[in-house]
């Protein structure tokens, strides 16, 4: 009796250190909501906004946009078209992101409009695929930059951009899994950084424009080719390099005052962005007709050599920074939405969790991480825009129509923000174009797998949380104790007591 006494008697002292060993990292507290010093101005949304879609895309897609409409004229107004409709969709997301205040993005108000299904749909789809292809395009395109100039003359390897990509993912992830603080401070500087490259390319673009470099722009609409296949396809490349206006709805609980800065931000940030893209293409006509554009490997880089020589280096140098910036900002906001999805039982539990020492939703994060590595392997740049273009304007289609569902079932939802009706209507129409025409003019298998892999949803929806079979529970409850250990991790509700 004695010896069980002891054993208790330790057991009780341990049990009460743990506690103290929690209770110590609450004044830093474990709740993500309370993160939001971090996002206390629209400053801080702006750069958000900013730094995540100006990445990879200007430097990717212009070449993409140009050969589906074969001419200039047509080219500038896709991408000027683009950040239209990217302005229309974020506004409409200004009223959702105001009206119901939780982060998640369109999982919260899928889940408030439609109920679970539709919202398990988005993030089974987004978890395995939208997001880890974005963050994977975004990276090889990084690797694609910055290994150029050690292969001049050619084309760098396959295998060296994909290890590097690999690469870039893994110390990306693992800022973000380390700090919410080190993640912010990274995308403020990265954004900087970007902003450098982007003033150089319009600045220089302006110049030669006043000397009279507009010989590229004669006849602009000649030879274009206009057919809705088309044009669908080049705004799905033009839109992806617009991705990320709606990056804010996914942190809305760590944004201070999000009825005033999360609109602020997005009337500030994508206007400027629409700006910069239209300029910055003008800018590569000045000095490449459009043969020559489609031709370039890396337009950017083709630009610093013919405009910036002998300082053509800092053309490479700064747009790897670009595109770092913007896989940092997809990595950090992207991890929330595992983790909400999991804390409403919508994917393990584990992936909920958060770090005990660096507070933040660190399994989210590296199960994110992981898949991303995994669509490296196989993918191209230009068959994953088009993958992940189709399958994430389904759910931004559907999301904008459950603000039109809500103005009608939610009327006494608090509506900070309220856009004229015709926005939503006008952005989920074209929603339904985008979606439709390049199945109906050029049908290809990877639609159909698309389609196929979302439905896919239902079945795992009904077996294991509708139906909530005990044999998988089973199996990883001991799975997630030991990662649970691993990881230093443990449930938000627990830490919050």
């Amino acid at each position: 009796m004695g010896k069980e006494s002891l054993k208790k008697r330790k057991g009780e002292e341990k049990g009460r250190e743990d506690r103290q060993s929690i209770q110590s990292h609450e004044p830093q507290t474990m709740n993500l909501q309370k993160q939001a010093n971090l996002f206390l101005f629209p400053l801080c949304g702006i750069c958000m906004i900013v730094g995540t879609i100006i990445g990879s895309g200007i430097f990717v897609s212009p070449k993409s946009v140009l050969a589906n409409v074969e001419a200039v004229g047509p080219c500038l107004i896709i991408w000027a078209a683009c950040g239209v409709l990217a302005t229309l969709g974020a506004l409409c997301f200004a009223e959702l992101g105001t009206m119901i205040t939780k982060s998640g993005g369109e999982y919260s108000y899928l889940m408030e409009a439609f109920g679970p299904i539709p919202a398990f749909l988005f993030s089974w789809t987004s978890l395995l695929v939208t997001k880890p292809t974005s963050f994977a395009i975004i990276c090889l395109s990084f690797a694609e930059y910055a290994s150029a100039p050690f292969y001049p003359g050619c084309d760098p390897p396959q295998v060296v951009i994909k290890c590097l990509a690999a690469a870039a993912i893994v110390v990306i992830t693992i800022v973000n899994s380390l700090s919410v603080k080190l993640g912010s401070y990274l995308q403020n500087f990265l954004t900087a950084a970007k902003m450098v490259i982007v003033t150089i390319i319009i600045v220089s673009g302006i110049v030669l424009l006043a000397q009279g470099k507009t010989d590229n722009f004669k006849d602009s609409f000649k030879g274009s080719k206009i057919a809705v296949g088309s044009i669908s396809l080049a705004f799905y490349n033009g839109l992806w390099a617009y991705d990320g206006w709606n990056q804010l709805n996914y942190i809305t609980e760590e944004l201070k005052n999000p009825y005033r800065n999360l609109p602020l931000s997005i009337i500030i940030g994508i206007p400027f962005v629409t700006v910069c893209y239209v300029l910055i293409n003008v800018a590569y006509f000045t000095v490449m007709t459009s043969t020559e554009l489609l031709q370039s490997q890396a337009v950017a880089v083709t630009f610093g050599d013919r405009v910036l020589y002998p300082a053509s280096w800092i053309v490479p140098l700064f747009v790897a920074f670009s595109t770092l910036g913007s896989a940092n900002g997809t990595c950090f906001t992207a991890g929330r939405l595992v983790y909400v999805a999991g804390r409403e039982g919508h994917m393990l539990k584990l992936l909920s969790y958060i770090s005990v020492k660096h507070l933040t939703p660190a399994p989210a994060i590296m199960f994110y991480g992981a898949i991303a590595v995994i669509y490296i392997i196989p993918g191209d740049i230009d068959s994953l825009i088009n993958y992940f273009s189709f399958a994430v304007w389904i759910f931004y289609g559907l999301t904008v129509l459950a603000l039109i569902v809500m103005r009608f079932t939610r009327k006494e939802f608090r509506r900070p923000i309220r856009v004229p009706i015709i926005i939503p209507v006008v952005v989920t129409l074209v929603s339904v174009v985008l979606v439709l025409a390049p199945i109906i003019t050029a049908p290809e298998l990877a639609y159909l797998y698309c389609i196929l892999f979302i439905l896919s949803g239902l079945i795992v929806y009904a077996l294991f949380v509708h139906l909530k079979f005990n044999w998988p529970q089973k199996i990883l409850t001991p799975i997630t104790m030991h990662l649970q250990m691993l990881l230093e991790v443990v449930p938000e509700e627990e830490v919050v007591k």
